[in-house]
Order: structure tokens, then sequence, then C-alpha cells
């Protein structure tokens, strides 16, 4: 009983390998191309260890691995791309959760490939960004962001539900469009300011010039959207 599995995405090429020996499993995993961790767990026996098994790729195959041997990897060509929104989300997918607590530190992949891009690009990207913030700018949603949410009489923070937002938004798009949809769901005390610097940051690291773009259409300061903060 042997299962082999692999994992690609814009920032990830990896293998997993399980492997039923006697009453035991060997896990086998990694990078592709780097030295493999090897786990071995036994049992006390052969059906036991067979669910457990089951049970791993069950819960790989839920996180996205795939079945066989990985292919060829391939390089992003991240210049050919239209700057549309799945490449905008592609982007923010680039973020390296493994080093928060440093923000600087999260953006920098993403920020990286930005700042190969075209100027154009980098505008569109900024103005994505601010369209998603613009539609999350609604009274329904500022009084769900927690502690220091929306009420009316009461002192609220433009500024926290602009960073709020942009948590909001740093969650992916599926988390995105069901807060956009239904805003009891907004995650609560949580901001990640350093996300409406990423274009900023691109630029300047591509030009060496200050930026000094707006996106026309949408403003994602709070109270922009005032369709969104219209009393019922």
């Amino acid at each position: 009983m042997k299962y082999e599995l692999f994992f690609q995405d814009d920032k990830s090429n990896k293998f997993w390998i399980i492997e039923l020996v006697g009453k035991t499993y060997k896990v086998s995993n990694g990078r592709v191309g780097a030295n493999p961790r090897t786990t071995i767990k036994e049992f006390a026996n052969i059906e036991e260890a067979k669910n457990a098994i089951e049970k791993q790729v069950k819960s790989k195959l839920k996180k996205g691995y795939k079945e066989g041997k990985s292919p060829a990897y391939k390089n992003v060509d991240w210049a050919t791309l239209p700057m549309n929104n799945e490449t905008f989300w592609r982007i923010l997918n680039l973020f390296n959760w493994k080093k928060q607590g440093d923000d600087d530190a999260v953006i920098k992949p993403a920020v990286k490939v930005l700042s190969q891009l075209s100027i154009e690009k980098i505008y569109k990207f900024e103005d994505i960004l601010s369209q998603k913030l613009f539609a999350l700018d609604t009274m329904a949603h500022a009084k769900e962001i927690g502690s220091e949410c929306y009420k009316e009489g009461e002192y609220f923070s433009s500024d926290w539900f602009l960073y709020c937002r942009c948590a909001c938004i740093t969650n992916g798009e599926k988390f995105y469009e069901t807060v956009l949809k239904n805003p009891s769901t907004f995650p609560k005390d949580l901001e990640f300011e350093t996300l409406i610097t990423a274009a900023r940051e691109a630029f300047e690291l591509k030009t060496n010039e200050e930026w000094n773009y707006k996106c026309e259409d949408f403003s994602y300061e709070t109270y922009s959207n005032t369709k969104g903060w219209k009393k019922a």
C-alpha cells in the first residue's frame, strides 16, 4: 500500500509519499529537489495503520494535493499575464505567512513580482485593490469588525476600518466574496495595513521614483462608498 502525491502552485512544488510497512507507515515529504523529511509511525496492527494512511491521504487531497508524481514545474512568467482579477489574487497568494508578525516580510514576495511588471500593470493592481476595498466600505461591514466596530453616535476610526478591510482581502478570494455578501462573517479585530503599500513599494523598487498614483474610479478611504453608508 503506497500513495504518491504532489502539490504545485505559484510558490510551491512539493511531494508527499506514504507507504505501509508492516504495522507502520512511512512518510517522505518535502520540496521537490531537496532532501526529504521522513516520518515513521507504528500501530497496534495492520488495519489501524491502513486506516491512518487513508485518513492522511484524504486530508492531503482536501488541501489541494493530487495523486501521482510531480510533473515538471514551470515558473510563472508574470510579465505575460494580464493584470485582472485572477492575477490579482494569484499575487496576493504569494504572501509569505510564515513571516507573520513582520508585515513587510509577508508581502515581500508579492512586491518583488509586482516590481517586475510594467508600470501600467502596477497601477491596475492598485485599481483592483481599491475597488475591492471600496466594495467593503459599508456601514453593515463596519458594524462587524470587532471591538472597535461602528456604533452610531460613538467614535469610530476610519483608518482602523480601512486596515480591517485590508485584512479581509488578504484572507483570499473565497473569503472576501463570502464577507462581501455576508457582513457578519467579517474577521474580528484583525488588520493588515501593509496591503495598501504593496503597489507603492513595487513601483518605487522598479523606478526609484516617488509613488503618486491614485485610482480615479474608486477611493478606498472610509466613507467613500456613499451608497454603502446610507441608512435603511
